[in-house]
């Protein structure tokens, strides 16, 4: 040690318990703040997206290793293969954020036998109507949304906006 510092001196467990004290109301009143401050930028940044008329979806079908891509309007149904996907909702920053696009899909799997008659779900499947992905996709994270099927993918390329509302969030 060098001879111009000293240890602080502690008297005993009531300075220590103070510090521990001050260090502990300092942290929940930190942590505290955080929620409302981040509450508040969600709020914001949730006004600022653009909500689409039609979301643009790519397909596999990974027999035949083909893709293709499909516009589908909110509400409708596009049927690809046994698949029936439902675009129920899609939204996109505006073009002055870092770009994200994310749709609200229902997917239901129509299974049929070697006939081409419609089967029924069995027991062993969550749920009898057939839906297999029913929840948000986004386009620059496939894979934390992705459709799970043994032979088709589909993901979310980009959400169709008018040009109106593009131009509206420019002027912002």
């Amino acid at each position: 040690m060098r001879p111009g510092l000293r240890m602080p001196k502690l008297d005993g467990p009531i300075k220590l318990r103070r510090g521990f004290t001050l260090c502990f109301a300092l942290l929940l009143s930190t942590l505290s703040a955080i929620p409302a401050v981040s509450q508040t930028n969600r709020d914001d940044e949730e006004d600022k997206n653009l909500v689409g008329t039609a979301v643009v979806l790519r397909t596999l079908d990974k027999v035949t290793a083909t893709t293709k891509d499909y516009t589908v309007k909110i509400g409708d149904t596009l049927d690809y293969g046994s698949l029936s996907i439902t675009a129920r909702h899609c939204e996109k920053r505006p073009p002055t954020e870092i770009p994200e696009t994310y749709a609200f899909l229902q997917i239901t799997d129509t299974r049929l036998n070697g006939e081409g008659e419609v089967v029924a779900a069995s027991s062993e499947d969550d749920d009898t109507d057939g839906t297999i992905f029913s929840g948000w996709m986004y386009a620059s994270k496939p894979a934390v949304s992705a459709l799970d099927h043994r032979v088709y993918d589909v993901w979310v390329i980009d959400c169709d906006v008018p040009e109106s509302t593009m131009e509206d969030s420019l002027r912002r």
